[in-house]
């Protein structure tokens, strides 16, 4: 059976999305959405796709589609995962997952009470090198972990320009900052590697007060942009996350952990993808040194994509919807899904609660 998909998004979604979807067996791409019929329908002649919708919740209801991609600003999408859900439609849904932990939870109860898949678009666990760092933390490389850094950093407002179709990141209310962007995806591979949170402390505060544009306009952000946050698994592991979207000469994506047998490191010099996300490690009596990443994690039988191709972004989202299908056809779990999501929700809430309170917070208090 082949699965039909719609895309809202011409943007990001018709250029890492859709050649992600293109490269699974027994799926078909064959809509796209925007805010306006003419972009819409010039979107879907571009791309060579047969229908345009600029309404997307009539595209969340119509019969002729099965997995709705959406990919908008957060306080716009939460209707339209609503809707695509109460249309019996499985959700393939950008990170930040929800607008805040009241709309997380508002998705949570229409998710569980469907039948529908539910996938966030947080695919570093699908990146070749984490998914080698994940296999080497189940097989026991580090032994018991302790303690360790993350870091997520990266310029993305300290030299802006106007055409950057993210300057709205600016605005308040839509459910956006560094936290809760970069963030959630550390978040999510951190979750996946150790397991829950049990308490945090955090400081989440903005640090570029103007993004100033080089003719001299001035954009004053009303997000935040820096968040030191100390981590306290339940699991034992004490880890420093430090998220930023305004460090200049950023130090891009790391985690840095180590037990009382090893140590491993997954670094990128930015957003991490399958091509410059390294991996190193080294156990007691050695030295760290470049892990060699096997093909099986490179390659992957049935996708027409590997992690040599571009778009980059595209390759681990491709194992990221393929293991989606597979969830659909039920041979497997979908990964990471709308439950890990709620969970990734609920740290962020602890984050802000934190921040807001300057008092350590126990995650399960977040209700």
């Amino acid at each position: 059976m082949t699965l039909r998909v719609g895309i809202v998004s011409a943007a990001w979604g018709a250029f890492a999305h859709l050649p992600a979807w293109r490269a699974i067996p027994d799926v078909e791409v064959t809509a796209i959405c925007t805010s306006r019929q003419v972009t819409a329908e010039a979107a879907a002649g571009r791309l060579g796709l047969p229908r345009a919708f600029w309404n997307a919740e009539e595209m969340c209801a119509d019969p002729d589609i099965d997995i709705v991609d959406l990919g908008t600003r957060p306080s716009v999408r939460k209707p339209m995962v609503l809707a695509a859900l109460a249309n019996g439609k499985h959700v393939y849904n950008a990170s930040p997952h929800a607008p805040d932990w009241t709309g997380a939870k508002e998705i949570d109860a229409a998710w569980r009470a469907s039948s529908s898949i539910g996938v966030v678009d947080a695919f570093s666990e699908w990146i070749p090198a984490n998914r080698q760092m994940l296999a080497m933390v189940e097989d026991g490389y580090l032994g018991r972990p302790l303690g360790g850094t993350c870091h997520f950093t990266i310029s993305l407002f300290n030299q802006p320009i106007k055409q950057f179709p993210y300057n709205w990141f600016a605005q308040g209310g839509q459910g956006v900052s560094a936290v809760r962007n970069n963030g959630s995806h550390a978040l999510y591979m951190l979750l996946r590697l150790f397991g829950p949170v049990e308490e945090l402390v955090a400081d989440d505060s903005q640090i570029l007060k103007q993004w100033v544009f080089p003719d001299g306009d001035v954009i004053t952000p009303e997000t935040t942009d820096l968040a030191n946050v100390i981590l306290r698994f339940a699991g034992g592991l004490v880890m420093q996350m430090q998220i930023s979207w305004s460090m200049p000469l950023h130090d891009g994506w790391l985690i840095d952990v180590f037990g009382e047998k090893g140590r491993l490191v997954s670094s990128s010099p930015t957003f991490p993808t399958a091509r410059d996300c390294t991996l190193r490690g080294g156990q007691l009596g050695g030295a760290l040194a470049e892990i060699e990443i096997p093909d099986r994690f490179r390659t992957v039988q049935g996708i027409g994509l590997d992690w040599q191709s571009e778009p980059q972004p595209s390759f681990p989202m491709a194992l990221s919807m393929h293991n989606m299908v597979e969830a659909i056809e039920g041979r497997a779990h979908g990964a990471p899904d709308f439950a890990q999501a709620l969970e990734v929700e609920r740290i962020q809430e602890a984050i802000r609660l934190s921040s807001l309170e300057r008092r350590w917070v126990r995650v399960s208090d977040i209700v």
